[in-house]
């Protein structure tokens, strides 16, 4: 930070911590060391501010939504269980696939085009229990931030988000710990000092015991069953000297199910090692090395016919970032990444000599991603601030592959043979950026931001929701990169001394070389997929409004999202227009907090959204004895409207300043009047051979009770 000699008052914050302000007599560089504690932590050695900062009239950065973690914890949770993707899902451009799923679609883009980072770590399948729940534990996580448009240039790889997750770094004053038990599960995370005041360490564990029930029955084969996911989330950090630091994370998490010998478990496991260096009173860096591994296992071995089926998706990477102050004005950031994908599509084996599967191992995809990046944020004056950059990322695709060459009906006509190691296929292109913020007066100002994304790495799945058996696939001399620019302006005004914050924005998306399939295409262990592939353009537009009230008894939040999403695709839809599957008109979420008193709390969040875009029946031809069913457009008509409540109830223990102990009851129902959401709708002839559609439901009313405690 720069500033002119002379005095000066300086705030520090953080999001959920008490905010410190310091008086200094700035003569010569100095250094500052500021601790910062809980908000609800009462401090009398340091002034406290009451006003809360202008941060949403004041960034630059347009598009950019920053969640408190206690302001999550407050939302009722599904099973007891407080889950970050649920409560992002809540926010205006961000919609779920559908009951049950964590998966997410924002601002109309499709599921794979999130990019999800856990310490920088890409995070392919962020769910638990085929999507009921998410792999993020919240008492691991210190912060969270999604970005929607305008997306900085450090970032890339993905076209639509990228949501920013950091976990905690360990509490390097005292010991501490806190944990939970919950319906369906229980958790603990431990934090404290290494050396103190120079290391510390943060673990934190969770599991399901579903399937600990199953040991109680009678019947031996049931006891033998598994059902049940669990997730450790565990850093370090060091303070080597007065300008270096080192950081080593990881996570690893694993669901697991079994049935009288079948069984199908997947998992995400991530590293990551970070080395702070600050070279001078300008210059900060950060080394990065991180590894993901994503895989999933489908077998049966205890069957005559047993037979295995393995995939995974394995990331290794290097990334190198650069801050540097020029002025007190004038920030530069800059940096390069190189990221080598390591797909294996599939590998089936047979267990027995008598197993109808002779088994099949596809190719393993090879592919580098490159990035380099500059950008600068610039002040003119306290009202005029303006943020542009440019990155370049590039693909190869290489080898050992065996490449199909295709016709124009995608029927496949040769095939070309790659050795190892050999590039076979370049991809690349330029990803301006560029953001502005003008502010009109103390109380509002205007924004307005642009990117371009390119992405390289796309997702087979005609499901409605992610399954862990997705499969992903790289860019080829067949399948170009999707690439996307889009626009966005907001205008933001806060009200009452910043005690209320509202928000409008707007937004417009081209997206190129977009990816669907034809009809019932066969998207699993198939060396031929690229054949199932059709290619064409959409666009996307929306306009989001936010209300949020920060203080107060009664604070929370309201949002509403009025949005379309089409696209024109060679093949699918006799080549007319058709809204893509992601396409909701309306989306509305409504989330309030009531303190009733120092130790009674009560939550509740409302849900409204239009129903998912699906092909359905529309007539049937009866051709020489065989019936042929008739179906709509692509898309073209949608399930029921959306709608659910969910209330929850806080009891805080006695309030006791001498007793480090403290814990908390949370009850919560999810689904309160007991709405029974379209999960799948399917048409099929009723016993007077009649057609009629059938819904199916997934979640009845559902309470649950979780005991939280900390020391």
């Amino acid at each position: 930070l720069q500033l002119p000699a002379g005095k000066h008052k300086v705030k520090f914050s953080f999001v959920g911590f008490t905010s410190v302000v310091k008086e200094v007599d700035l003569q010569a560089n100095m250094r500052i060391n500021v601790s910062l504690y809980s908000a609800a932590t009462e401090l009398n050695e340091v002034t406290i501010t009451a006003e809360k900062e202008d941060e949403q009239l004041d960034r630059v950065q347009i598009s950019v939504e920053k969640m408190n973690i206690s302001q999550i914890k407050e939302i009722p949770a599904f099973m007891g269980e407080v889950d970050l993707i649920r409560a992002i899902q809540l926010l205006p451009g961000v919609q779920t696939m559908g009951e049950g799923s964590t998966g997410m679609y924002v601002r109309g883009g499709a599921a794979d085009e999130n990019l999800i980072l856990l310490d920088e770590a890409p995070v392919y399948n962020a769910a638990h229990l085929l999507g009921i729940f998410s792999t993020f534990n919240s008492d691991a996580i210190k912060d969270v931030q999604l970005y929607k448009g305008a997306i900085p240039a450090a970032y890339g790889g993905r076209l639509s988000s990228v949501l920013d997750v950091r976990m905690k770094e360990g509490n390097n004053k005292k010991f501490t710990a806190r944990g939970g038990i919950g319906t369906v599960s229980s958790r603990l995370t431990l934090e404290g000092p290494i050396l103190k005041d120079k290391g510390s360490f943060m673990v934190s564990a969770r599991r399901t015991y579903a399937d600990l029930f199953l040991l109680l029955s009678s019947d031996s084969s049931i006891r033998q069953n598994k059902a049940f996911f669990y997730d450790l989330n565990t850093k370090v950090n060091y303070r080597i000297g007065e300008n270096d630091r080192l950081f080593l994370s990881g996570y690893f998490g694993r669901d697991i199910f079994r049935s009288d010998g079948f069984g199908i478990n997947w998992g995400n496991a991530t590293g990551t090692l970070r080395w702070n260096h600050i070279y001078g009173s300008r210059l900060f860096s950060n080394l990065t090395v991180f590894y993901s591994d994503y895989d999933y296992f489908l077998g049966d071995n205890d069957a005559e016919d047993a037979f295995s089926w393995r995939a995974s998706i394995r990331n290794l990477s290097g990334k190198l970032d650069y801050h540097y102050t020029i002025g007190q004005n004038s920030m530069l950031r800059f940096g390069v990444q190189t990221i080598q994908h390591r797909l294996k599509p599939g590998v089936i084996k047979s267990e027995s000599t008598e197993s109808f599967i002779t088994g099949l191992d596809l190719d393993e995809d090879l592919g580098l991603e490159h990035g380099a990046y500059l950008s600068h944020e610039y002040s003119f004056n306290k009202d005029l601030t303006v943020n542009y950059g440019l990155r370049y990322s590039a693909f190869q695709r290489m080898g050992k592959a065996t490449v199909y060459t295709y016709d124009e009906n995608y029927l496949p006509i040769d095939t070309t043979q790659y050795a190892k190691g050999e590039t076979f296929s370049q991809y690349g292109g330029l990803e301006p950026r560029a953001g502005v913020r003008y502010r009109i007066n103390d109380r509002s100002s205007v924004k307005a931001g642009y990117n371009r994304m390119n992405q390289y790495i796309h997702l087979a799945s005609n499901s409605t929701s992610v399954t862990p058996f997705d499969v992903y696939f790289p860019s080829s001399p067949t399948v170009r990169p999707r690439q996307v620019d889009q626009i966005g302006a907001g205008y933001f005004r806060n009200f009452k001394k910043n005690v209320y914050e509202a928000s409008a924005e707007v937004y417009y998306k081209t997206m190129t070389n977009k990816l669907d399939f034809k009809d019932h295409a066969q998207l699993f262990l198939n060396d031929q997929l690229e054949g199932e592939l059709r290619f064409g353009d959409g666009t996307a537009m929306g306009l989001e409004l936010l209300v949020k009230k920060n203080k107060g008894r009664f604070h929370g939040f309201a949002s509403y999202t009025l949005s379309k999403v089409v696209q024109t695709i060679d093949g699918v839809n006799g080549g007319r227009e058709y809204r893509a599957k992601q396409d909701r008109l309306h989306d509305v979420a409504i989330v309030g907090t009531y303190e009733l008193s120092d130790r009674w709390t009560f939550g509740a969040n409302f849900v409204l959204q239009s129903g998912r875009a699906i092909t359905v029946p529309t007539g049937r031809l009866d051709f020489g004895g065989t019936v042929v069913p008739v179906y709509s457009d692509r898309n073209g008509a949608r399930l029921p409207v959306y709608h659910r409540l969910d209330l929850s109830a806080t009891l805080q223990g006695k309030k006791n300043a001498s007793r480090r102990f403290q814990g908390e009851w949370v009850f919560s129902i999810y689904n309160a009047y007991y709405r029974k959401n379209a999960f799948a709708v399917a048409f099929v002839r009723n016993e007077d051979n009649q057609p009629v559609a059938r819904k199916t439901y997934l979640f009845p009313i559902i309470p649950s009770v979780t005991y939280n405690f900390k020391f």
